[in-house]
């Protein structure tokens, strides 16, 4: 196990119903793959012994016999390794039948849990054979040894105890009142289900929905494997649906009638960080009982994928509907402050950067559902040493093409003023160089602001304010910040989507914006190209980005997000360098705290926002050195 990553897999094997033989062959040869592959958590279907679809045929003892042969093979197969397996099987207690999945490990079975919600409706007739699951856990003899025998059951493994096992069989799923519920606020992380749905149309979206639905409100891993081919056609059919899920996302999903294997890790750390938060006041009951267990799968790499820009769904329809809300959400949050300070005008400064003009974008949009005329919108644009006439040009032409009110001042003589009333060198640019710039532009929007009954809106966006690429009191300071909460990548997918439903200028005017350098424009330019790029300097944002939302949003440490990054940037950064701008990352992010600390009021759209007054509590004085000596050894 590594940074809290289990490795988990759920199979559908080929069977042959009532042919336990076959089926407990066909059982461990999946082991064995699965074992090879590193998985340390495996779950089979429901019955998968003897085939969910035996009908009458299992009161026989015959075919009970058999199946208790098969958990004895099973069992010797499992014997050794370290990983935990669970099986589906019909088992007789006193007389009685019930519907176990067998938990089995490197010692051999280690419990039985029986289904606790049976089918009684529609094509379901398992009250017609099984048992419920009593309330009180029990013991059952299997193979001379008194075995554990409940619903009531948590298996930890020894060496990490946030690996923590409860088991729910099929239908338990969709009662009311599922026992992986119960065993979450009783602490299990992982919930493995052997299970069996009949396939029809729309039961794909179904179990989907319902295991991801779980997974989310358990803040749980969720292991679902069904079964599949073998299982008797005579009035249903049966798929192998297989899935993995975590937290509401599903990792990996099987394709239907295919015997198959699907792997995934479940990140037990990242579990463990969202309960530390929302589970505060479920209490446990008492009534479980603790089987200690042993895993530790011998696998290096991921099979997962993390999303390279986490910020994002992965479906472009997705991304194009999730831009549109978010620009809905800004919008909203402008119009209600406007209509609150009855502002006459919106006033921000208009760079030809991605920023301002999603700002923009926003301001004219707010003004829109206020009924106003985008005259009301002063979009001021202030070229100073660095400005190329690329992104002077495109500022003066989105405005045009806007309808808003634009206003140039070209602020170099006021910054050449000031360097000289406080004797700063010519041609030295340094920090004073860029920073007088910014304050310069602040000073300018805010008088504009003070004429015109206005207020200035923020430009900045979330990963700047991670990174404190800002000037204290200059680009910093605002009246509403409307980018406050948008990272610098979706930036970029909220402009593009405007873009998408634009025509004519605007369309190709945005489209240029989206394809200029990411420039504060401070430094003298070159030949009117821009000489100062943004991600030259702190570096990628995509990179940036990524080990923002895994270490605020996931409570990442370090060198788990540089493990991550490593796999999920694999040719497209060399390790070192993903190293190096993680270092720089959490050292601007401690550092930068302070500026952070006093934000004007923006509005929150995704997961994810560093408010003082929202998500993230902060000291600014808090020091990074146990963070950046953790990276030290790698």
């Amino acid at each position: 196990m590594k940074f809290d990553f289990v490795k988990v897999g759920a199979c559908t094997p080929k069977i042959k119903v009532a042919d336990t033989q076959f089926n407990t062959l066909s059982i461990i040869e999946n082991i064995e793959k699965a074992y090879s592959s590193g998985v340390e958590v495996l779950c089979f279907p429901e019955m998968a012994i003897t085939g969910y679809t035996v009908g009458d045929l299992v009161y026989s003892d015959v075919l009970l016999n058999g199946a208790l042969d098969g958990i004895s093979k099973i069992e010797h197969a499992v014997k050794g390794k370290d990983m935990l397996v669970f099986v589906g099987a019909p088992v007789k207690k006193d007389n009685l039948i019930y519907d176990v999945a067998v938990a089995i490990d490197k010692n051999g079975v280690i419990a039985f849990i029986p289904k606790t919600n049976l089918l009684s409706y529609d094509d379901g007739y398992e009250s017609r054979y099984f048992t419920y699951a009593s309330d009180i856990n029990q013991t059952i003899k299997f193979n001379g040894r008194d075995i554990p025998f409940g619903k009531n059951i948590i298996f930890k493994d020894v060496k990490n105890p946030l690996l923590a096992v409860g088991v729910e069989v099929g239908s338990d799923l969709f009662s009311p009142l599922s026992p992986s519920t119960k065993h979450a606020i009783n602490g299990a992380t992982l919930i493995v289900n052997c299970g069996c749905l009949e396939e029809g149309v729309g039961k794909r979206e179904f179990r989907l929905s319902a295991i991801k639905a779980q997974s989310k409100k358990c803040a749980c891993g969720y292991v679902y494997s069904e079964s599949g081919l073998g299982e008797s056609t005579t009035d249903v059919v049966y798929a192998g649906h297989d899935i993995i899920a975590e937290n509401g996302k599903a990792l990996k999903e099987s394709k239907l009638f295919e015997s198959s294997i699907i792997v995934s890790e479940i990140d037990l750390g990242s579990l463990a960080f969202s309960r530390s938060k929302a589970f505060k006041n479920c209490e446990n009951d008492g009534e479980y009982l603790t089987i200690e267990t042993h895993v530790d799968g011998k696998w290096e790499d991921l099979t997962r994928v993390f999303a390279k820009s986490p910020f994002m769904p992965d479906d472009r329809d997705e991304i194009l509907r999730r831009a549109s809300h978010i620009l809905d959400i800004q919008a909203e949050g402008l119009k209600k402050r406007l209509e609150h300070t009855n502002a006459e005008t919106a006033v921000l400064g208009l760079s030809g950067g991605l920023d301002s003009t999603l700002a923009i974008l926003v301001v004219v949009t707010a003004m829109k559902k206020l009924g106003r005329s985008p005259k009301d919108v002063i979009a001021v644009t202030m070229p100073c040493f660095g400005t190329t006439s690329r992104t002077f040009l495109n500022a003066v032409k989105l405005a045009k093409a806007l309808g808003v009110t634009l206003k140039k001042v070209d602020i170099a003589k006021a910054v050449e003023r000031h360097f000289k009333d406080i004797k700063q060198p010519q041609g030295v640019y340094d920090v004073t160089f860029e920073n007088a710039q910014a304050r310069e532009r602040t000073q300018v929007l805010m008088d504009i602001a003070n004429m015109n009954g206005g207020l200035v809106i923020g430009t900045g966006d979330l990963s700047e304010l991670a990174l404190g690429w800002a000037t204290y009191n200059g680009d910093h300071m605002s009246m509403y910040a409307v980018n406050a909460s948008v990272p610098k990548t979706l930036v970029r997918h909220v402009v593009n989507y405007y873009a998408g439903i634009s025509k004519g200028k605007l369309k190709a005017i945005l489209v240029d914006i989206l394809d200029t350098p990411v420039s504060p424009e401070l430094l003298p330019n070159e030949n009117d190209n821009i000489s100062q790029k943004t991600e030259d300097i702190v570096g990628p944002y995509v990179l940036h980005d990524f080990f923002l939302y895994y270490f605020v949003k996931k409570g990442y440490s370090p060198q788990k997000i540089y493990f991550i990054a490593c796999s999920t940037f694999k040719g497209d950064f060399k390790k070192e360098t993903i190293l190096k701008w993680l270092k720089i990352f959490i050292r601007r992010f401690f550092n930068q705290q302070f500026k952070r600390s006093c934000l004007p009021d923006g509005v929150k759209v995704g997961s994810c926002a560093l408010s003082p007054r929202g998500d993230w509590k902060m000291p600014s004085d808090a020091v990074s050195k146990l963070w950046l000596d953790s990276l030290e050894d790698l």
